[in-house]
């Protein structure tokens, strides 16, 4: 899938190729969708997850068709801060740069407040949070020497409408577009730009884990009346790390189907 075929004939997006991304949580549903435009269009894709991801992105490579060999695999924890900067480090010396940061890794556990335990409310906060802030902060100081960097951040509808049950998702990723906003001030000048995609339900492995009752609640909320496909977030994603895409900062783009307006 390259870039005329992803946008159209009238689109004018630039081949990724020479250009190295980080997608965490890049294995599967959202992140796997990113990742594979962003193989496709011939860059090299470094993903960050936890262990089980390593098989997860083995799987995910089987799946392309000539650019398994442009995606790579780092183990890190995105809620620790000493591993997203030495899994930065062994991207950079292993393929001499990054261009691209897409954090997308996210974990949900569900709770009414009342029912919520802190250790869950921290949990989720960690991941879905600090592991942005941490992602971008282990790789901003060299895309600012190198005066260059596309960095997207993976929020979701929830973020602007809150959800029952998820304080702590919803928390996180409202908090998510004003960091977006805040770093794409901070790096303006820099030739950086930093921007958010607000996803609505979407049909990934994490959605398909909510009871029936849930799943049609959330279509039935939605104008189009369906869930979202992970390839349609991903072809926003590669719109905005474009390099035509350099006046577009601190945007945040909502892909729901019209469930938040």
């Amino acid at each position: 899938m390259d870039a005329t075929s992803t946008f159209g004939h009238s689109a004018t997006l630039r081949s990724l190729a020479g250009r190295v991304a980080i997608v965490t949580g890049g294995s599967r549903g959202i992140g796997g969708a990113i990742s594979r435009v962003f193989a496709a269009d011939g860059a090299t894709v470094a993903v960050i997850g936890v262990a089980p991801d390593r098989e997860r992105t083995a799987e995910l490579r089987a799946s392309l068709n000539g650019s398994a060999r442009l995606v790579h695999f780092y183990e890190a924890d995105v809620a620790d801060y000493p591993q997203c900067e030495a899994a930065v480090r062994n991207v950079i010396a292993d393929h001499g740069r990054v261009d691209i940061l897409v954090n997308n890794a996210g974990i949900t556990k569900d709770h009414t407040i009342r029912k919520m335990t802190v250790e869950e409310w921290k949990a989720v906060l960690d991941v879905n949070l600090s592991g942005p802030f941490f992602m971008m902060k282990a790789v901003l100081e060299h895309m600012i020497e190198r005066k260059y960097g596309r960095i997207v951040n993976i929020s979701s509808v929830v973020g602007h409408t809150g959800n029952f049950g998820q304080s702590n998702y919803a928390a996180a990723k409202a908090g998510l577009l004003g960091l977006t906003k805040t770093v794409a001030l901070e790096t303006a000048r820099a030739g950086i730009t930093v921007n958010a995609v607000a996803p609505g339900f979407t049909a990934t492995e994490m959605v398909k884990l909510m009871p029936q009752a849930a799943i049609d609640l959330a279509k039935s909320r939605t104008p189009q009346d369906r869930l979202g496909e992970p390839d349609e977030i991903g072809r926003v994603v590669r719109f905005l790390v474009d390099e035509g895409s350099s006046f577009i900062t601190g945007a945040t783009y909502d892909v729901n189907g019209g469930m938040f307006m």
